[in-house]
């Protein structure tokens, strides 16, 4: 006898519908499993049949073939195994074949039969709105799947529930969508506040500058400066994650494993800080089956890489087309892949391999030829797409013993939000288009100077030797000042602060 059960796939961040047909049919007892699963899906089999004799289900000694169709699609993970279960007990007409249509069933089974959380519950959701089909899953991923809104979704906790729900039997509860609250979800941590950060005001003003217009910022000082701590407390005073911004964020890190066991993320903004040792597939993503990396993991947020020049030199020059296109494209022999990557870097590193060269405290042990090599380390390219080179000084014993109460991450957030607003306003037929991202062509039409700054300008042109990429960085930047300081005009006083932020393009280390 043959079945039709429906389930679906995830590629990427999207899914896609699979048929599942079971033929059970006269011959020696096996089980075939056919249209290109992985090893996870072939292992079905074994969990599938256990969990069936352990629901009290039993099937007949006979041939049995799975097809996973379409065929020519190579499929992967254990959210199968409930869909291949079903079909084994409707070919056997243990079933109601009349509920099986117009339904989407994906769940991993436990040798008792208890349904396990699965990866891409989201894009499976977002699947079944759009074909209008009623959605099956693991109450493990109630609440991820919960996001998606205009869909019908269906809970279990084991295999017995949902035969008996597909015979009428009993019923399987129904999630209510919705939108999570940020004041229920949104965690704070003291701990990552500006408040705690002693002195190092240039720094912070640079955070600000960075969090206000979304530029990419790298800090250099010597060992202990602060470079880590301030880098970690940027989320703080970034704005609030909209509605689409969250899901998309929930998306990416669903299709990696992430959200797994009904863990959701919160509702502030990611901030990734992967270690140096990683490998450009971990940074841009990739793989047999693609998944995201760092950089789309970091989508919407920070990408903190801490030691920048000691990160593997393909993993660093795999950021130049994420920082200027928001996104990576990963290509294979039969489809392209695309992941969001529009996030915000913050490097950090030492000014020479020793990391005292513009320490007071001590002495330098690093020759000329040492440090020049250190730095040839981070291309000119990629230092041309990072908009802030920050100088960090060795903190004094004054600042750090400073009882003064320092400036709260609320209060910045406040300045954040209102120079947001006005960059909303500068663009309103883009939905959170900053200054960062403002094209050629938006340039010449909101960066204008005034004729003594676009004499500085010209100087630090000549002087520094900046390249049309360094020129536009240094544009963007000082729009973002002058947002700051509510100027129509961007005034000679922006663009030094603007020039003075080019620290590496000063070669101030030779």
């Amino acid at each position: 006898m043959l079945s039709k059960i429906y389930s679906a796939s995830c590629f990427g961040l999207d899914s896609f519908s699979v048929e599942i047909e079971v033929d059970i049919t006269n011959g020696l007892p096996q089980t075939a499993i056919v249209g290109l699963p992985d090893q996870a899906v072939r292992e079905s089999r074994e969990r599938v049949k256990s969990a069936l004799k352990n629901s009290g289900f039993s099937l007949p000694p006979k041939k049995i073939t799975v097809n996973l169709a379409p065929a020519n699609v190579k499929k992967e993970g254990p959210s199968f195994d409930l869909p291949i279960a079903l079909g084994l007990l409707s070919a056997s007409g243990l079933l109601k074949p009349d509920t099986l249509h117009k339904v989407i069933f994906a769940g991993e089974l436990a040798l008792d039969g208890s349904l396990r959380s699965i990866k891409g519950a989201l894009a499976l959701a977002q699947l079944a709105r759009k074909s209008k089909f009623t959605l099956v899953l693991p109450y493990s991923n109630s609440r991820e799947a919960s996001l998606e809104s205009e869909v019908t979704i269906l809970t279990a906790n084991n295999l017995k529930e949902v035969v008996s729900w597909i015979n009428g039997e009993s019923t399987l509860k129904r999630l209510n969508t919705h939108w999570l609250s940020p004041e229920k979800n949104l965690e704070t941590d003291d701990s990552t506040d500006f408040s705690e950060v002693k002195g190092q005001f240039h720094a912070k003003r640079a955070a600000e500058i960075v969090a206000s217009g979304e530029h990419n910022l790298i800090f250099i000082g010597p060992p202990g400066a602060g470079k880590t701590m301030i880098a970690k407390r940027i989320p703080s005073i970034l704005p609030d994650l909209s509605q689409s911004e969250y899901l998309e964020i929930v998306k990416i890190h669903s299709a990696a494993g992430l959200c797994a066991n009904g863990h959701l993320l919160n509702l502030r903004r990611p901030f990734r800080s992967p270690h140096h040792t990683i490998s450009q597939i971990g940074m841009v993503g990739g793989g047999s089956f693609p998944r995201p990396g760092e950089i789309s993991l970091s989508h919407h947020g920070v990408l903190f890489l801490d030691e920048f020049p000691e990160f593997r030199r393909d993993a660093i020059e795999g950021l130049r087309a994420p920082l200027e296109d928001g996104c990576i494209l990963i290509s294979r022999a039969k489809e392209n892949l695309v992941f969001p990557a529009q996030f915000l870097l913050v490097c950090a590193m030492n000014p020479c391999p020793c990391g005292f060269l513009t320490s007071p405290q001590r002495a330098c042990q690093c020759s000329m030829n040492q440090i020049h090599n250190y730095h040839r380390k981070i291309s000119g390219p990629i230092l041309d797409r990072i908009d802030l080179h920050v100088e960090i000084p060795a903190i004094q014993y004054k600042d750090l013993t400073n009882q003064n109460v320092q400036e709260s991450s609320a209060d910045i957030r406040k300045r954040v939000n209102h120079a947001r607003e006005i960059q909303q306003k500068r663009f309103p037929a883009s939905f959170n288009k900053t200054n960062a991202l403002m094209s050629v062509k938006d340039i010449r039409k909101f960066c204008v100077t005034t004729k003594n700054g676009n004499l500085l300008l010209e100087q630090a042109m000549k002087g520094l030797q900046l390249s049309a990429r360094g020129y536009y960085k240094i544009l963007k930047v000082a729009r973002t000042i002058s947002d700051m300081a509510e100027s129509e005009m961007i005034r000679e006083e922006h663009i030094a602060e603007a020039i003075q932020y080019r620290t590496l393009d000063r070669n101030w280390w030779g």
